[in-house]
């Protein structure tokens, strides 16, 4: 298979794996990791679904798509998403509010008119009239100081390579249900998100890129939690801000190498 042999080469490679490496993981010799990469001999069903394992891409994507030449499967242009939106009388697009409660039933109903329709709607001035919103009811307490029961204003992401590192947004996901989260962006790496707490407290954790159903950028919040200047302690400066960040960055480094 072709298309095999090219993609082990080239993601052994951008790993910074020899070929000795690659071989000592999959228990082999390293003239067997050659054969492979020369198309003279294929991995075994076991091997293959440990190399399929050590680079983080499906069985699909190693056999069928030329990983060098196209970039990961999950990067690819997708049949564009007809979002359902409500509008007012005037036929202005209103933004729709999903709460607490409402959350599991978004995950089957976001692309169904009716069930969207049943939501509360809310208008927001200030907002540019050329993004689509939605508003989702935060619970917990992972993403402190904005506590259980703010509302997120988001902005809808058509696709998942405009994600930025470090920013926070809104994922509706097939394995976590809907998530506020400061994410970092490793698809090109290895078809995966980061997704970070600015809770401490809480792990960061992985997700496949294939498991986002939506994405809303964050842009605006509502709280009805006023701050109290006793219980605080000095301000976070953008000093401090650039430090987690960084502090995350090496943290979510240091689990890939795990």
């Amino acid at each position: 298979m072709k298309m095999l042999s090219k993609n082990i080469r080239f993601l052994r490679n951008s790993h910074g794996l020899t070929q000795t490496d690659l071989a000592d993981q999959l228990g082999v010799q390293r003239t067997m990791i050659s054969a492979y990469e020369d198309g003279r001999s294929e991995p075994k069903l076991p091997a293959l679904c440990k190399i399929s394992e050590i680079f983080s891409v499906s069985l699909d994507e190693l056999l069928n798509h030329d990983i060098q030449e196209s970039g990961r499967r999950v990067l690819q242009p997708t049949q564009m998403k007809v979002l359902t939106i409500a509008v007012d009388e005037n036929d202005e697009e209103q933004i729709t509010m999903v709460g607490q409660k409402a959350s599991a039933g978004y995950l089957n109903g976001f692309a169904d008119l009716e069930y969207m329709e049943s939501l509360p709607h809310i208008k927001l001035p200030h907002l540019s009239n050329h993004l689509t919103y939605r508003a989702f009811e935060i619970a917990g307490d992972s993403m402190l100081p904005l506590v259980s029961g703010t509302l997120i204003i988001g902005s809808y992401l058509e696709r998942l390579r405009d994600i930025k590192s470090g920013k926070t947004y809104i994922l509706i996901t097939v394995t976590e249900g809907v998530v506020y989260k400061r994410v970092f962006n490793y698809l090109e790496e290895n078809g995966k998100l980061y997704l970070v707490s600015d809770n401490e407290h809480y792990k960061p954790y992985e997700i496949k890129g294939e498991d986002v159903l939506e994405i809303w950028e964050a842009k605006a919040f509502i709280s009805t939690d006023f701050p109290n200047p006793k219980d605080k302690t000095a301000p976070v400066t953008n000093e401090d801000l650039s430090k987690m960040i960084l502090d995350l960055k090496t943290e979510i480094i240091q689990m890939k190498n795990r």
